[in-house]
């Protein structure tokens, strides 16, 4: 299955597989539409077009909140699916044989195609509001929380250019509405975004764009190096290459297949306390200084569709966007720390709290020196505490991996504490964007590490659980409730007679 192309395919397409539910009756953006949501999405429910809010525009939300709905904004049946084509250009090495030199220059010609293509003109410019007419009232743009001072647009794709060499970034950086013409503009310390505009001498032109096809809205929350366009990931990741258009009133290009688009600029040191904000943390965070963005124009289509997401306590909607991250970037954690088998954020964590790590351990030490290698990783070098277990530990499944921590685990042997740098939004450590750390050593030690003789683990032999499994197979035995389980229960105690 391909990707949408638009948000109008992707709104078709998660009809059409019974993933949305449109909402007729008018709804307040101002709490109610996140009460509403928020219930949706802790019961696992569908996406939601809201037909009639309190506003001009109809608004989408909760798109990417189960994993089925984000494996079919991939087009894919696992999210490990897009990881493994990653993989694939990754691994490349040099080819040896002509059939291997064609199928590299396929690799090669795929990441060439990937680059975004400009056009004459967009479905995003079918309407031109400039001056006077600027207006974000005409936006259904949510208050989410009750400690929030105002509306705030959450889900961007905020583009700008490097001053020093004209590179493009596209972020996600929330926006608090200030007025009809202004909102601020988020760029934590950590940020690309904030990159740029430190590095301007004046003005720094900006456009964000709104309501794009999934795969596009997804690139602009990837954490990936700053040399890397986000749009041309967008590309290979959907197959095709990102259309862009010239934006009426900056010096930028825009997606054209996009909703809406809000041209404007910012100027260095004009800036406004920003927050606080009901954040992914699940506490408000705390105003702070943060640039002023100046609308100059809000182009659209005729009938424009307008994209937000709450985030807060988890589970959230943006628990399934980091998910995908945390698949689709493996490939290239493990090609920068091989002994990485895998590895698991939990969103109970907010993806920087926590990570655990499975390695094919090979030496002593080797689960200190991969928890010190995860700190030096990108966005991951703002984990707060590492875990790291043997390889054929699940990291996915927490009781498993608690088990080894409790098992395996001498605090005073196996904790390293250590300090660094830690998410803009943590609130935790005494001084802001820096504080302790905590790696955990879970894995199996040996007589090199110190210990006394490792007991051998309780497991069964492998005969054993192969025969059974054939029996519970052939009697039907598992869970469930009512006639169901006590069809099986009866099955079970037949097994138990033979």
């Amino acid at each position: 299955m391909a990707p949408p192309s638009d948000l109008r395919e992707w709104i078709a397409l998660l009809e059409r597989e019974g993933e949305l539910v449109r909402v007729s009756a008018e709804v307040d953006p101002d709490l109610e539409i996140t009460e509403i949501v928020d219930r949706t999405v802790k019961a696992g429910g569908p996406a939601l077009l809201f037909e009639n809010p309190k506003a001009r525009h109809p608004l989408l939300i909760n798109q990417f909140g189960t994993e089925r709905r984000m494996c079919m904004a991939f087009g894919v049946e696992r999210l490990d699916d897009v990881a493994e084509r990653l993989t694939d250009v990754l691994e490349m090495q040099p080819p040896e044989g002509l059939a291997e030199k064609l199928r590299g220059l396929k690799k090669l010609k795929s990441i060439a195609d990937s680059r975004p293509r400009s056009v004459r003109s967009g479905a995003c410019q079918e309407v031109v509001l400039t001056g006077d007419d600027v207006d974000l009232g005409l936006l259904p743009i949510q208050r989410c929380w009750p400690g929030d001072p105002a509306p705030f647009i959450t889900l961007p794709a905020v583009i700008t250019r490097d001053p020093r060499n004209g590179n493009r970034n596209v972020g996600m950086y929330r926006m608090q509405k200030i007025d009809r013409r202004s909102t601020f503009m988020h760029w934590q310390i950590h940020k690309d975004g904030r990159a740029d505009y430190l590095f301007t001498d004046d003005r720094l032109d900006v456009a964000v764009a709104l309501g794009l096809d999934p795969i596009t809205a997804y690139s602009a929350s990837a954490p990936l190096p700053k040399h890397i366009d986000e749009l041309m990931l967008a590309g290979f990741l959907r197959g095709e290459p990102v259309e862009l258009v010239r934006a009426k009133t900056v010096h930028l290009e825009v997606p054209a297949n996009a909703e809406i688009v809000l041209e404007g600029y910012v100027r260095r040191g004009e800036l406004g306390d920003e927050g606080p904000f009901g954040d992914h943390t699940g506490f408000y965070t705390a105003p702070e200084p943060f640039p002023v963005f100046h609308v100059t124009a809000i182009t659209m289509r005729r009938d424009a569709i307008y994209p937000s997401i709450v985030v807060g306590k988890p589970p959230q909607e943006d628990a399934w966007l980091g998910k995908a991250t945390e698949r689709i970037f493996l490939p290239a954690i493990k090609m920068t720390v091989p002994e990485i088998v895998d590895y698991d954020l939990p969103v109970a964590g907010v993806f920087h709290n926590c990570v655990i790590v499975s390695i094919k351990k090979a030496f002593p030490g080797h689960a200190r020196k991969v928890i010190h290698a995860v700190w030096g990783l990108g966005m991951l070098s703002l984990t707060k505490s590492v875990v790291v277990v043997d390889a054929h530990v699940n990291v996915h499944d927490y009781e498993e991996v608690f088990f080894y921590v409790g098992a395996n685990v001498d605090p005073k042997r196996d904790l390293v504490v250590s300090e660094g740098p830690l998410d803009h939004l943590d609130h935790a450590p005494t001084l802001q964007f820096v504080g302790g750390k905590l790696g955990i050593d879970a894995t199996a030690k040996g007589p090199a590490e110190g210990t006394r003789p490792w007991p051998e683990e309780i497991r069964m032999t492998a005969a054993i659980r192969e025969l059974v499994d054939r029996r519970w197979q052939e009697y039907g035995i598992g869970g469930g409730s009512g006639h169901a389980a006590n069809g099986r229960r009866g099955a079970l105690r037949q097994l138990l007679r033979r």
